[in-house]
């Protein structure tokens, strides 16, 4: 492992990350693996029409991006990942050895879901991950669109996800039977 700071992201860090970086390479986590199990209270969904919001739960693996960043910009890219990440302290701040696909292996910062956090949803059906993410809108944005956008990305980056696929394809079954 390496003294260099890196960040690892598995949703819309990989295509949206906001923050300056000196390298991205693709990159995978093993024990975790990508999963619509938090509920979503600020971001894509309110308190009274809570939606989903992606998740690092246990098991598995997850493919993601892993950002180096440069030493000058680690205190603004940690500060900007902290009020982005944890409007609602959702996630446990956690660093993680990360496969990178060059073959390196790096520690890099990761938020993994807390279990224990209320807003956990934990395993939720396909179907009831529909209900809850068809509608929901947030201050970012209509929940469906978040996922969308992530099935895109995933596509973009080679990673093809059946079970978000089936995701998106029941949550717009859903919103064109509403």
């Amino acid at each position: 492992m390496s003294d260099e700071l890196w960040v690892f992201g598995y949703g819309s860090l990989m295509w949206r990350p906001g923050f300056a970086f000196a390298e991205r390479v693709a990159a995978t986590l093993p024990g975790r693996r990508r999963a619509f199990c938090i509920y979503s209270v600020h971001h894509r969904g309110t308190y009274e029409r809570p939606g989903l919001v992606l998740g690092l739960a246990p098991g598995g693996a997850v493919r993601g991006a892993a950002y180096r960043i440069a030493p000058k910009d680690w205190a603004g890219v940690y500060a900007y990942l902290l009020e982005r990440e944890q409007p609602t302290e959702t996630y446990v701040e956690a660093r993680r050895a990360v496969r990178l696909a060059d073959g390196r292996r790096v520690e890099a910062l990761v938020f993994l879901s807390d279990v224990h956090h209320p807003q956990w949803a934990g395993a939720l059906s396909l179907e009831r991950q529909a209900e809850l993410i068809a509608g929901a809108t947030g201050l970012s944005g209509r929940n469906v669109d978040y996922l969308r956008d992530l099935v895109e990305h995933l596509e973009q980056e080679g990673v093809h996800d059946r079970s978000m696929q089936a995701l998106l394809a029941l949550v717009e079954a859903w919103e064109a039977s509403a």
